[in-house]
């Protein structure tokens, strides 16, 4: 399973997000730092889901991290998370 597909698989399972989308942008970042040849090192997430409701813009971005847990969050180079309530 591709890094995408373990980050959607996380996020629904934690937020049930009413909308949830999750794109590799790692093309976009080749000869930059952190780009690995093949992908999977920088991701662009936009999720929408009511748990996020009553959290703080810091909290809700603590709460995408933890749902995803140290070890994908180490294999990410960069993660640019958009939410919505």
């Amino acid at each position: 399973m591709g890094r995408v597909e373990q980050i959607r698989e996380k996020l629904e399972q934690a937020f049930q997000p009413t909308t949830l989308e999750v794109l590799d942008e790692s093309e976009k970042h080749r000869g930059h730092a952190g780009y690995q040849e093949g992908g999977e090192s920088h991701f662009q997430v936009r999720i929408a889901a009511p748990a996020f409701a009553p959290m703080s813009r810091v909290a809700r971005e603590r709460a995408v991290h933890k749902a995803l847990g140290p070890e994908l969050i180490g294999q990410i180079h960069a993660l640019a998370i958009d939410i919505e309530t």
